[in-house]
C-alpha cells in the first residue's frame, strides 16, 4: 500500500476527471430530451466542465503549491462528488450546466496536483514507472469515455454517467487521505489571484462570444460586446502577469517562437481532433437511428489508432524531434477531418471510419509530445509553467471548439432548413421536426453541416501544423541560458516536470 497506494489514489481521480470530458458525448440526444435542452444547453453541457478546467488549471496549481497540494487534491474530489451528484439530478439544463461548471472546478483541483503529488513521492526509476502508469490510465480514460457513456445511458440512464463517480471519489479521498503525504511548492510564494481573475474572464467571455454567435450571429452588437470584454480581460491578464512577482503564466515566453508554436498547437489539437465528436453523436443517433452504445462505438476506431500509434511511436520514434511528430501528427488530424466532408443524406457512420483512423494516428503522435516540446521551449526554472500551460490551452481548445463547431455546423443548416429548425435539429430535436420537413431532407442538412466542421477543423488543424513545423525549432543556449538537452523519450520527459515543484507552474 505505501508503494503503489499513491499512485492508485491519484489515478483514480485523474481516470474520472478525465473520463467527464467525454463520456456526456454520447448521452447528450437523452439530455435534450429528458431536460428540454436547446442546442445551446447541449454545448454549455460540455463547454462548461471544460471551460472550469482550463481557466482554474494554472490559478489552482499556484494556490496548491502554497496552501498544500494533497488539501486542495482532496477538497477537488469532494467538489467533483457533489457536482456529479448536482448532474445527476438535475430538474433542467440549467441546473446541468451549472453543475457540470462545479464539476470544472473540483477537476481543476485535481489536475493542477496529480503531477507535483507523483513527484513528491517517487523518485528514480519508481518515479517513471508511476508517471508511466499514469499516462496509460490517462489514455485510457479518453477511450473509454464514449462507450462508458453509451452503456450507462442504455442501461439505467444517462444521469448514472454522473452517479458512478460517487463511490469512486469516495474510494479516492479515503485513500488519499491514508497513504499521500502533504507537499507544498518553495516557500514564500504567492497566490496570483488578479491573474487567476482576469484569465477566468477572458476564457469565459471569448467562449461565451463564440456560443452566442452560432444563435446570433457574429455581427449582433451581444456578440461583439462578450468579445470585446474577452479582448480587456486578456489585456488586462497580460498587463498583471508582467507586474506580479510569481506570474501563471509569463507573457514573455510568447515572444518564443518555440513555445508560441507549442502553445498554438495545443489550441489547436483537442479543436481539431475532438471538438465536433458532440455533434457526430448526435447525427449518429438522432438520424441514424443508431443507440447509445453503437454510436460511442463509432469513436473506437479513433481511440484504437490513437493508441496503436502512441504505443509504436514511443519506441520506434525516439529522437525523432518533437516539431516533426507534432506538426505531422496535426496534418494527419487536419487529413482525417477532411476525409469526414463527405457526409450526403445517404451516408452511414462507415463513411466516418478513414477519417477517425486519420485523427486517431495523429492524435497518437501529437499527444505525448506537447508537454514535451514545451519544456524544450523554455528555461528549466520555467517548465512546470510551460507544463501548466499546454494543458490549459489544450482544454480551452476543446472549449472553444465545442462553441465554433456549433455555429458552423447551424450556418450551414440555414442554406436548407430556417434557423429555428437548425437549432432544433443540431441539439437532437430531429423527431420533431420530421413530419415537417421529412427524413431526406433533415439528413442532407445535418450531413452538410457535419462536412462544413470537419472542413473547418481541418484547416484548424492543417494551420497548426504548419506554425508547429515553422516555428518549433531547437531552442538556443542563449535563448535559454543552457545547453539545449538531447531528445527524451515520453517517460523522460513526464519525469522532469515534477522534478521542478519547487517552481511549479509559475515559474
Amino acid at each position: 500500500m505505501r508503494t503503489w497506494g499513491p499512485l492508485t489514489a491519484v489515478c483514480l481521480g485523474t481516470f474520472m476527471l478525465l473520463l467527464d470530458v467525454t463520456i456526456a458525448i454520447v448521452a447528450l440526444p437523452d439530455m435534450a430530451r429528458a431536460l428540454d435542452a436547446s442546442l445551446s444547453d447541449l454545448q454549455w453541457v460540455m463547454d462548461g466542465y471544460a471551460l472550469a478546467l482550463a481557466a482554474l488549471l494554472l490559478g489552482v496549481g499556484a494556490a496548491a503549491d502554497v496552501l498544500g497540494r494533497r488539501r486542495v487534491h482532496v477538497a477537488g474530489v469532494v467538489v467533483f462528488a457533489v457536482a456529479s451528484l448536482l448532474c445527476g439530478l438535475a430538474t433542467g439544463p440549467g441546473m446541468l450546466v451549472a453543475a457540470r461548471g462545479l464539476q470544472g472546478i473540483g477537476a481543476a483541483a485535481m489536475f493542477a496536483t496529480t503531477l507535483p503529488l507523483l513527484g513528491s513521492v517517487y523518485q528514480g526509476k519508481r518515479r517513471s514507472v508511476a508517471l508511466g502508469v499514469w499516462g496509460a490510465v490517462s489514455g485510457a480514460a479518453a477511450a473509454v469515455g464514449p462507450i462508458a457513456g453509451g452503456l450507462l445511458t442504455d442501461g439505467p440512464g444517462w444521469r448514472w454517467i454522473f452517479y458512478v463517480n460517487l463511490p469512486v471519489s469516495v474510494a479516492a479521498v479515503w485513500l488519499t487521505l491514508r497513504v499521500v503525504p502533504e507537499s507544498r511548492g518553495a516557500r514564500g510564494r504567492r497566490i496570483d489571484w488578479a491573474g487567476t481573475v482576469t484569465f477566468v474572464a477572458f476564457a469565459g467571455a471569448l467562449t461565451y462570444g463564440a456560443v452566442r454567435a452560432g444563435g446570433h450571429g457574429w455581427g449582433e452588437t451581444g456578440t461583439l460586446v462578450w468579445f470585446a470584454a474577452a479582448a480587456s480581460a486578456l489585456v488586462c491578464f497580460l498587463v498583471v502577469e508582467r507586474r506580479v512577482a510569481d506570474p501563471l503564466l509569463d507573457p514573455r515566453l510568447f515572444l518564443r517562437p518555440a513555445f508560441s508554436g507549442v502553445m498554438a498547437g495545443a489550441l489547436a489539437f483537442n479543436a481539431a481532433a475532438f471538438g465536433a465528436m458532440a455533434y457526430t453523436s448526435i447525427w449518429l443517433q438522432t438520424l441514424l437511428g443508431m443507440s447509445a452504445v453503437r454510436g460511442g462505438a463509432v469513436f473506437l476506431w479513433l481511440s484504437l489508432a490513437s493508441f496503436v500509434v502512441a504505443a509504436a511511436g514511443g519506441r520506434l520514434l525516439h529522437g525523432v524531434p518533437a516539431r516533426l511528430t507534432i506538426g505531422v501528427g496535426l496534418l494527419l488530424i487536419g487529413a482525417g477531418q477532411y476525409c469526414m466532408a463527405v457526409l450526403d443524406a445517404g451516408s452511414t457512420a462507415s463513411a466516418l471510419i478513414p477519417g477517425l483512423v486519420l485523427v486517431g494516428a495523429g492524435t497518437g503522435l501529437v499527444s505525448p509530445g506537447l508537454a514535451g516540446a514545451a519544456l524544450a521551449a523554455v528555461p528549466p526554472e520555467r517548465a512546470g509553467m510551460a507544463g501548466g500551460a499546454v494543458n490549459t490551452f489544450r482544454q480551452l481548445g476543446y472549449a472553444l471548439g465545442i462553441a465554433l463547431f456549433g455555429t458552423v455546423l447551424t450556418s450551414r443548416m440555414q442554406d436548407t432548413l430556417p434557423a429555428d429548425a437548425a437549432h432544433t435539429l443540431a441539439g437532437g430535436g430531429a423527431g420533431a421536426l420530421r413530419d415537417v420537413f421529412g427524413e431526406g431532407v433533415l439528413r442532407a442538412a445535418f450531413a452538410g453541416g457535419l462536412d462544413a466542421v470537419a472542413v473547418v477543423a481541418g484547416s484548424t488543424a492543417a494551420v497548426a501544423g504548419g506554425l508547429v513545423l515553422a516555428l518549433v525549432r531547437r531552442p538556443t543556449a542563449t535563448e535559454t541560458g543552457v545547453t539545449p538537452p538531447a531528445p527524451r523519450t515520453l517517460t523522460e520527459e513526464a519525469t522532469e516536470e515534477p522534478a521542478q515543484e519547487t517552481t511549479a507552474r509559475r515559474g
